[in-house]
């Protein structure tokens, strides 16, 4: 920025604009009328990749290390708890997965209970699932890892025409997560489509069980944002998993899922 300062020779004109307390609004009009704006272009652009590993430990500060220590073991502690145990290794992936369909499940059992009364459908984005579940013991940091984000519960209506191009959407990534429906894709097309074994109807309105991240039209799937009607639970979807996993651990049962052929 540029300022340039003009002196006024003292004459009768200028003393009478003193006079007249008009020298200062003067001042300042001439100071902005002066100013020019620069437009910044970035002419190149380098990065570096800093890997957080093993490596990295020669550089750590050790008198930091020993003050975070006891909260590590803490945390550690914590973490490894185990609160289950996997029937089988459930990983997540398009067009129906172990893990995909046992989230969306989980995510309808608990929408459902909240609302005391069935909701239709629910909604996992696989790109949502960070993580994949081994066979044996599950961790309540494993959940943590699996669900690393502070996504709530959300409970959507929306209309049958909406979903369907929803589905269309669903369709063409080649599947997504999820419960209470049933759908073919042929050609890169969601097809014979159902909802609680009827066909999807365009002018009903479903009931919904998503995350907050997608009830807001995120990962593309604009149609959730679209909605008759939507209420937050305000429940966590880790806690959510967490609270799961450990009532059926507690009724004897390991968690599992199947493939039923939702997304054909």
């Amino acid at each position: 920025m540029l300022i340039k300062l003009y002196i006024l020779p003292v004459t009768k004109f200028t003393l009478n604009i003193m006079n007249k307390k008009l020298f200062i609004p003067l001042v300042i009009i001439l100071l902005l009328s002066s100013c020019t704006h620069k437009t910044w272009t970035i002419t190149n652009a380098t990065s570096t990749k800093i890997a957080i590993d093993s490596t990295t430990e020669k550089t750590a500060d050790k008198n930091y290390e020993l003050y975070l220590q006891p909260l590590k073991q803490k945390i550690d502690a914590e973490m490894n708890v185990v609160i289950g145990n996997a029937a089988e290794t459930m990983t997540g992936h398009a067009p129906e997965s172990l893990l995909s369909n046992f989230s969306a499940d989980v995510y309808r059992k608990a929408a459902s209970e909240f609302l005391e009364n069935n909701v239709d459908i629910s909604i996992v984005n696989l790109g949502g699932l960070r993580t994949i579940v081994l066979k044996g013991n599950i961790t309540v940091g494993k959940v943590f890892e699996l669900m690393p984000f502070e996504n709530e519960l959300v409970l959507l209506w929306l209309k049958g025409d909406k979903i369907f191009d929803l589905l269309q959407y669903f369709a063409s990534m080649g599947g997504e997560g999820v419960s209470g429906l049933r759908m073919e894709i042929k050609n890169g097309k969601a097809v014979n489509i159902t909802i609680g074994g009827q066909p999807l109807s365009p002018e009903k309105l479903y009931s919904i069980a998503t995350n907050d991240y997608l009830a807001g039209g995120n990962d593309k799937m604009i149609q959730l944002a679209q909605y008759e009607k939507r209420v937050n639970t305000g429940l966590k979807i880790r806690n959510i998993l967490l609270d799961y996993i450990k009532k059926e651990t507690q009724k004897g049962n390991k968690i599992e899922a199947k493939l039923d052929g939702r997304i054909k």
